[in-house]
């Protein structure tokens, strides 16, 4: 891990083992859904659409419009983006040999970031598509999240909001929140990390450096980046494009910069003093009811706070490896079987943000979507939820069982190790959101090191602490 002079971190790892011939890139935001401005709902996802410009902009790293995604993709590369409650990851994998040239394109879209009207009224339109086809499975996530800790925002946004946002709001925004020390620059893959770091100290040069020196070092992005798709063009035509850019980036950048030069602060610090409402404890009810949402078929969704991945990772992980005991084993045995006439017809249980565990920073929560059979109430339901809930936490569990379930959640680590832009996304949020983790390869240790008894003890916490519990009914004409 390495400090650039305005802050940025850049974590570069050389795993050729992985994936030869080939090179991840990931850079890792804190802004998310939890920092959209009050009536501006989904400006996060927003501004994360925005990074793949869709039209050119004279003076720009892409005068002629081809765009982020079209760049990496004429490179032979893939690249995608997620929004999050608390961050925004970008990710790419090009070829190894091209990643000087990925490099400049990331910091080039950074520096040269001013949509245009047109391009956000289109990038809306896409966000709220959408909206309209997220899965039911999301809406009962964050549901159960809103009503754990009032104030914490959903990830996608809400198209009415959305719908008059200005280009001036969207870059006050990006100037808030995309500043140096709030990201984390991650590079895995079939790479010489010394190499990679001489280029990451030129082109990103200019992200968070105080006055001239940030503008000149912006040129110098224009320059690399344009050198890879301009070849053939005279090298006047090359110093007028890094001209334009100095002045266009100089409009943009030059207010923020003075501010961006201050020290790296963690994580921690940066959710402490701008995210406070992202902090606050779960409400002390022991049941809380929360509005019916609609489903295919009956059921009820049951949120339950998780611990803190930081201050309790050993209680976290423990969650972990309950939710596939409950997944993989007990609930889908009791969903096929009767229960005085009453039972479940299908039982999921996923841990962390959507069901990616250590994807996100506390608060996040375990959530169970149970179906209901003709004739099982809700209160039923989650009866019968609880009731496995104690005979996990009454244990101890078995240790074939809880060996299974370990087993699973490894064998899941190691497929994601072997992909690297999940390696490289899994480096950025550690750096980022979990300052004192020791990285994914210690991860499996961890997992090894967590017992049955933790597993039972994992089980109690959740009787004994607070929960959500929501109707999932089918709309008229549906099928029950």
């Amino acid at each position: 891990m390495s400090v650039l002079p305005g802050g940025l971190r850049v974590c570069v790892e050389s795993v050729p083992q992985y994936g030869r011939g080939l090179a991840a890139v990931a850079l890792t935001v804190a802004a998310g859904g939890d920092d959209d401005p009050a009536g501006r709902h989904g400006t996060a996802h927003l501004v994360e659409h925005l990074m793949f410009p869709r039209s050119g902009r004279e003076g720009s790293a892409d005068p002629a419009g081809e765009g982020y995604a079209a760049l990496v993709a004429g490179a032979g590369g893939v690249c995608n983006a997620e929004t999050h409650r608390d961050h925004t990851v970008f990710h790419t994998t090009v070829p190894a040999e091209l990643l000087p040239d990925a490099l400049a394109w990331e910091a080039g879209r950074l520096l040269g970031f001013a949509p245009t009207e047109d391009v956000i009224r289109t990038e809306t339109d896409v966000i709220g598509e959408e909206i309209r086809g997220a899965g039911d499975a999301g809406r009962y996530w964050e549901s159960a999240l809103g009503a754990l800790y009032p104030g914490s925002r959903d990830s996608f946004g809400t198209a009415a909001e959305l719908a008059g946002i200005t280009a001036g709001e969207v870059e006050a925004f990006f100037r808030a929140h995309y500043t140096a020390p709030r990201m984390v620059l991650s590079v895995v893959g079939d790479v010489d990390p010394a190499r990679v770091m001489a280029v990451v100290r030129e082109v990103f040069g200019g992200v968070g450096v105080i006055g001239v020196a940030g503008v000149a070092r912006a040129a110098v992005v224009a320059r690399v980046a344009g050198e890879v798709r301009t070849a053939e063009e005279p090298r006047a035509a090359e110093q007028t494009r890094a001209a334009r850019e100095i002045r266009a980036v100089g409009k943009i950048r030059i207010a923020e910069e003075a501010r961006t030069a201050e020290a790296p602060r963690t994580a921690r610090d940066i959710r402490t003093a701008e995210q406070t409402h992202t902090a606050r404890a779960p409400r002390a009810e022991t049941e809380i009811r929360t509005a019916p949402l609609p489903a295919a078929r009956p059921g009820v969704a049951v949120g339950h706070p998780l611990p803190d991945p930081v201050a309790e990772r050993p209680a976290y992980l423990a969650q972990a490896v309950l939710a596939q005991v409950l997944g993989r084993s007990r609930l889908p045995a009791l969903a096929r079987s009767a229960r005085d006439g009453h039972r479940l017809t299908s039982a999921t249980v996923t841990c962390g943000y959507h069901g990616q565990w250590l994807a996100s920073a506390a608060p996040d929560l375990t959530l169970a979507v149970l179906g209901r059979a003709p004739g099982t109430e809700v209160g039923a339901a989650v009866d019968i939820w609880r009731s496995v809930l104690r005979a996990v936490a009454d244990g101890p569990l078995p240790e074939a069982e809880h060996r299974r379930a370990v087993n699973s959640l490894l064998v899941a680590w190691h497929r994601q190790a072997d992909s690297l832009p999940t390696r490289a996304v899994a480096l950025g949020r550690d750096a980022l959101l979990l300052p004192v983790s020791a990285g994914p390869d210690a991860l499996p240790a961890e997992l090894r090191r967590t017992t049955p008894a933790e597993v039972s003890a994992a089980a109690r916490a959740l009787l004994e602490g607070p929960v959500t519990v929501t109707e999932l009914a089918p709309q008229k004409g549906t099928v029950g």
